[in-house]
């Protein structure tokens, strides 16, 4: 792969010049997505320590981890709408702009006082993630000449270490500031990097592909109109109802958190079912989407247990971990660097063994290779009970079990999600293709939500009997998927 920047290129689209040998615009999309990671991962690390803290939202961890995983839910849930908005409204690079600003905004609200701008805030920042996330990656697609063109997948791998540098380096910086200096300031940091992420991106633009402007289908002006009276009625109703229940003094923090996570798992199963009782469908797509349920239900699991790394774990990081090394304290969010700088060093080896693998005949399918995740995922919260035992009497555990509990996340994640992206678009009925990623979002939307419910239940996720029975579940769904992986994959046909 060649590494000048100022190779001639005649046909990158929109640039004479290579990125190491990939279209100049993918500097500018590396770059954008690196800032924009950087603010995302940095307020994650954050946000559930900020939610417990004194200082901060003083909340009990029930309470905290739920609004954590309806935050995480609610980003993964609005990429369905912000392809939309991309498709049908904007174009993907006006709308990349758009999430952006509306991303800052959020931050910048977060760095307010106030319990009000904290969840406007969160608000504002889920919803400018939402509309960037499936985005992006369509624009990096849009710099090369169609899917058979040799640099892409190089491309994308690039585009991917631009993600992991951003989360690594997002709690170093970001956590560093929130926990010892100012949560507050820790946010309005967040909102620089996610500043500086726009700024090249709009000075990179001339370096993009002209088709990134394009709107694919454009809404017909009718259609906008139902669709915007449709949404007003429901935010009036909404403002209304909720503006009742605080006027006669019966609101409570639950009214908005429990319909929000309960949308959250029956949007995903509406999804699929209006997808699966399409009857345009051919015989060939029904069989494809029957095996790719299999796929959701066990990724919604994954990510279930995946996901609390960072309200869980963390939380029990803050609380029973000595986070001492040679005298010096760091701070708890640093943890969350352990996931990224593991990708980067272990993305090359799993794919270099399944390569292996694969010239002797012998690379497991895509179901046993989700399996395996599963498998891996329910391994780490067994392994989660030994500290969980060992702190039982207010003692401290050690900084490496955290790390041990990430590093099979992090092995179990190499086999889900690279996967999962792949079967969801090799399976996808032609008439869902565009949709399909969001689809694929909506299983961490739904993973998250149920975590969120058990947490409103008042289910203390820390306990070792409720940790105990998520590591089995998860082994219970990996061996299933295990068992019956010859009747998925005759369901999946062609798809290996």
């Amino acid at each position: 792969m060649a590494s000048s920047l100022t190779k001639d290129s005649p046909s990158t689209p929109g640039s004479e010049k290579t990125f190491f040998g990939h279209p100049r615009g993918l500097a500018t999309l590396f770059m954008t997505e690196m800032w924009e990671r950087f603010s995302f991962y940095g307020m994650k690390a954050l946000l559930p320590l900020y939610l417990v803290a004194p200082g901060g939202m003083d909340m009990n961890a029930a309470t905290a981890t739920a609004i954590f995983s309806i935050y995480m839910a609610m980003v993964y849930l609005l990429a369905l709408p912000g392809g939309w908005f991309a498709d049908r409204l904007w174009g993907p690079r006006k709308t990349i702009t758009i999430a952006a600003l509306v991303i800052m905004l959020g931050h910048l609200t977060l760095a307010l006082p106030g319990q009000a701008m904290f969840f406007l805030g969160l608000v504002f920042v889920a919803i400018g993630s939402g509309l960037l996330k499936a985005n992006i990656s369509t624009m990096v697609g849009h710099l090369y000449n169609g899917p058979d063109d040799p640099r892409r997948d190089g491309g994308f791998t690039v585009f991917y270490i631009g993600i992991n540098l951003g989360a690594f380096f997002a709690p170093l910086a970001i956590g560093t500031v929130g926990e010892k200096v100012s949560w507050h300031l820790g946010f309005a940091i967040a909102a620089f990097g996610m500043g500086l992420g726009l700024i090249q991106f709009l000075l990179g633009g001339r370096n993009l592909s002209p088709q990134s402007s394009v709107v694919p289908k454009p809404v017909p002006r009718a259609e906008l109109m139902s669709l915007v009276r449709k949404a007003m009625l429901w935010i009036i109703a909404a403002v209304v109802f909720y503006g009742v229940a605080v006027a006669t003094d019966v609101y409570t923090l639950n009214w908005a958190i429990v319909p929000i996570t309960v949308s959250g798992l029956l949007i995903p199963i509406w999804v699929l079912t209006k997808i699966k009782r399409d009857k345009s469908l051919n015989d060939t797509e029904q069989s494809k989407m029957t095996a790719y349920i299999w796929f959701f239900v066990a990724a919604a699991i994954f990510w279930m247990i995946y996901d609390q790394g960072a309200s869980t774990v963390a939380l029990f990081g803050k609380n029973s971990t000595d986070t001492s090394i040679l005298g010096f304290d760091f701070p708890v969010s640093w943890f969350q660097s352990v996931n990224p700088v593991l990708i980067m060093a272990m993305a090359p080896v799993v794919a270099w063994i399944w390569l292996a693998l694969n010239r002797r005949g012998q690379e497991p399918n895509s179901v046993v290779k989700f399996a395996s995740g599963l498998f891996l995922v329910g391994i780490s919260f067994f392994v989660f009970l030994i500290p969980l035992s060992m702190a039982g009497d207010g003692d401290k555990v050690g900084a490496y079990w955290i790390v041990a509990i990430y590093f099979i996340h992090t092995v179990g994640e190499l086999c889900v999600s690279p996967v999962g992206l792949s079967v969801t678009t090799k399976m996808a009925p032609e008439k869902y293709a565009s949709q399909m990623l969001g689809v694929w979002f909506l299983a961490v939307t739904a993973g998250d939500c149920t975590t969120g419910l058990l947490s409103i239940a008042g289910v203390d996720l820390n306990k070792s009997g409720v940790v105990a029975m998520e590591a089995t579940m998860a082994i219970i769904a990996a061996v299933a998927v295990f068992m019956y992986r010859k009747k998925v994959k005759a369901l999946m046909g062609d798809v290996h």
